[in-house]
């Protein structure tokens, strides 16, 4: 009786593995880019007209390589590269602009070297990457700003950390009508140019960046996403095939619905899905494909955070966007 009590528990347990596999690594994965998400909601927010672009790849020609950013927040008057420091703890800075972190009951520290000198490295970069693509940008158009969103992120001492860095309680503080913060370094040559010439380098700026390369994305339920790259679908041989057409070089964007007939939910999900070509939002229904899969089916997907590739069903996902 008691082995077959033990090959029960054994067998259950290897069932809830399976099963719940992904919840186990789904804060890891997700914290960083719910963070990202979140302030890039609320700049929008905060800056009407504004646009800002998540999780972006820029080449660098000198290093040969994509250099990760965070954000890039395009308002009327300027542009802004934004490194999200989403830490928690008392934080302060000592001789050498490092940011030493003390969190936890055990008042264990954690140094980490100054953001800003890592945002203000991004400006060039980004800047030499837009003028290739034809966008030049006024002297002082682009410049960086760390923002620290955590509720848990205490300053030591405010007045020591740099003005390009924004601090919890600064961050919460701002409102619609207080620009200072991120603004202050607009020269009097841009509030005086022509209202067309603004609007002429805000569209091209966004165009370019609408298409830069960026890091794979999964939206998943409950409000959070995941930011890596996109490795392939897993699952029934019918379902893969049905999925086939869904590669980076001819798909943008899918969304997962559920489907119920006559009231009952079935174990069946239609994914839409849209070329390249249509990569801006309001693409019209007529423009999107669909397959129709079990939901079973997984992504097999890489966080950017992460050393292990990841599954997850798409039963837990709405959405997913591939860059080009």
């Amino acid at each position: 009786m008691w082995v077959e009590l033990i090959c029960g528990l054994v067998l259950f347990c290897l069932l809830m593995l399976y099963l719940f596999d992904d919840g186990d690594h789904l804060d890891l994965d997700t914290s960083h880019s719910n963070a990202l998400f979140a302030v890039a909601n609320r700049l929008e927010q905060l800056y009407y007209g504004s646009k800002v672009y998540v999780g972006l790849q820029i080449p660098d020609a000198d290093s040969g390589s994509r250099q990760n950013i965070d954000m890039v927040l395009v308002t009327k008057g300027e542009a802004l590269v934004i490194s999200v420091m989403n830490i928690s703890g008392f934080v302060s800075i000592d001789k050498n602009g490092n940011w030493v972190c003390t969190a936890g009951l055990s008042n264990k520290t954690k140094c980490l070297p100054d953001p800003t000198v890592e945002t203000k490295r991004l400006v060039p970069i980004l800047e030499a990457y837009l003028e290739q693509r034809g966008v030049v940008l006024p002297e002082g158009y682009l410049s960086g700003k760390v923002i620290c969103p955590n509720p848990n992120f205490s300053a030591v001492d405010s007045d020591v950390f740099p003005p390009e860095v924004i601090t919890y309680d600064q961050w919460t503080q701002l409102k619609p009508e207080q620009r200072s913060m991120l603004s202050g370094w607009i020269k009097g040559a841009f509030r005086s140019a022509k209202k067309e010439m603004q609007e002429s380098l805000n569209e091209k700026l966004c165009s370019t960046l609408s298409t830069a390369p960026m890091w794979d994305r999964l939206e998943l339920k409950g409000n959070k996403y995941i930011l890596g790259e996109f490795m392939e679908f897993k699952g029934k041989q019918d379902d893969l095939q049905a999925l086939i057409n869904i590669r980076r070089s001819k798909v943008s964007r899918l969304i997962v619905q559920k489907i119920s007939m006559f009231g009952f939910a079935r174990s069946t999900l239609q994914v839409l899905y849209s070329p390249h070509d249509y990569r801006n939002e309001g693409a019209a229904s007529s423009e999107w494909k669909e397959a129709m899969v079990r939901s079973s089916t997984e992504v097999v997907f890489q966080p950017n955070n992460s050393t292990k590739v990841r599954k997850y069903k798409l039963s837990s996902v709405i959405s997913m966007s591939l860059s080009a």
